[in-house]
């Protein structure tokens, strides 16, 4: 993904022994790199613009659901991948709920994580009014998080809602990726380069067995 940065360059009398500025420039929509004069004559001078969209949507029934929901945003964040988080009710706040379900993908949005507990209607419901991908990551609050589990796999045909383990946002956040990879081979590398880190750990575990030497009757 390519990020705009606001670029300012300060031009330097080449002789001096003091930086003496001769005047600033500034371009405010250069995409990085930008090199149109030598480093040597110009220092560069970045700020951030924010001018990330969100390619994910995060969104629970309130802030009592986050830290559950932290595990997707952090897996999202260490990956680059710009998101949003938002609080939405399907019970509390039906019209607002609808009204972001029939537009996110106008704004660019290509997949919506949502997270609910109880009579976990949410994901449900954004499914039925959205044509992006609905990811529901069931919230444990009452009867071990089987109820809101049920309500999103128990979805009636036409309308599905991608559900992952109780509690498992970090699941649905590499499933957004996967998601994502289609079509973009950078996504695609994080994606491979993911399941090789998975991989590793399990080799290093094996490692970590083998070098236990404190059982007698252990063979390797």
């Amino acid at each position: 993904m390519e990020r705009l940065y606001k670029v300012t360059l300060h031009f330097y009398y080449p002789l001096s022994p003091v930086p003496y500025p001769l005047f600033p420039i500034s371009y405010p929509l250069f995409p990085i790199p930008f090199y149109p004069f030598s480093q040597k004559n110009c220092t560069f001078a970045f700020s951030n613009t924010n001018t990330m969209k969100p390619r994910v949507t995060i969104i629970m029934g309130s802030t009592s659901d986050l830290p559950v929901m932290e595990g997707a945003c952090k897996f999202l964040e260490s990956n680059e991948i710009p998101f949003e988080m938002l609080a939405l009710s399907a019970h509390r706040t039906p019209d607002e709920v609808a009204e972001y379900a029939k537009h996110a993908h106008e704004r660019g949005v290509e997949v919506i994580i949502a997270g609910a507990g109880m009579a976990a209607h949410l994901p449900g419901v954004i499914a039925a009014m959205t044509p992006l991908p609905v990811i529901g990551v069931p919230i444990k609050s009452s009867l071990d998080g089987m109820d809101a589990a049920l309500a999103m796999l128990q979805m009636p045909p036409g309308i599905p809602v991608a559900t992952v383990a109780i509690n498992g946002a970090q699941n649905a956040a590499i499933l957004a990726m996967q998601i994502l990879a289609n079509g973009d081979p950078m996504m695609m590398e994080r994606v491979i380069r993911h399941k090789e880190q998975l991989k590793q750990k399990i080799v290093k575990a094996n490692a970590d067995l083998a070098a236990i030497d404190t059982y007698k009757f252990k063979t390797n």
